[in-house]
């Protein structure tokens, strides 16, 4: 199963087109900031699935702010936009609350940093910003691969 990660496209619709059109995904997840987008999305792609979370600057959602899932029915995945957990200034709440949840991977964006790490048993990503980023790297999203012989993840420069 592949996952499609993007986080914080403030409005830039025609970047989440140029991904959906060029990277296919079992499952397209955006970790907020760009709800307006998403719903273009859903309306021009009926056929892809599609799942997010509300950011600090999707006004009015009502989207969760959470999800937990399990997209093969085996792997756990928790995904926040990460505000509300200080992400900015420490992984430790993010990563104990999935770790919790018997999450094996978290997701979060809120940063428009990329990150990727593997820490006690637990996959950590942040894809960055697909059109803001503040990292001085190129724009990026995340691909995950979830397969029998186990998880691979990846951060791709747009």
């Amino acid at each position: 199963m592949k996952l499609i990660v993007m986080s914080d496209s403030h409005g830039n619709f025609r970047i989440i087109d140029h991904i959906i059109q060029n990277f296919h995904a079992d499952l397209y997840i955006h970790l907020g900031d760009g709800e307006r987008e998403l719903n273009t999305a859903y309306t021009m792609y009926p056929d892809k699935k599609f799942l997010h979370v509300a950011g600090n600057c999707d006004f009015a959602s009502l989207s969760p702010d959470e999800l937990l899932i399990c997209p093969d029915n085996k792997t756990s995945v928790f995904a926040v936009h990460g505000h509300k957990y200080n992400v900015k200034y420490s992984l430790d709440k993010l990563k104990k609350t999935a770790l919790s949840k018997y999450a094996d991977i978290v997701l979060y964006g809120h940063t428009h940093s990329r990150f990727l790490e593997y820490d006690n048993g637990l996959y950590v990503m942040n894809p960055g910003s697909v059109s803001i980023p503040r990292d001085g790297k190129r724009p990026s999203f995340g691909i995950i691969d979830i397969t029998f012989n186990g998880i691979v993840t990846n951060i791709v420069d747009l």
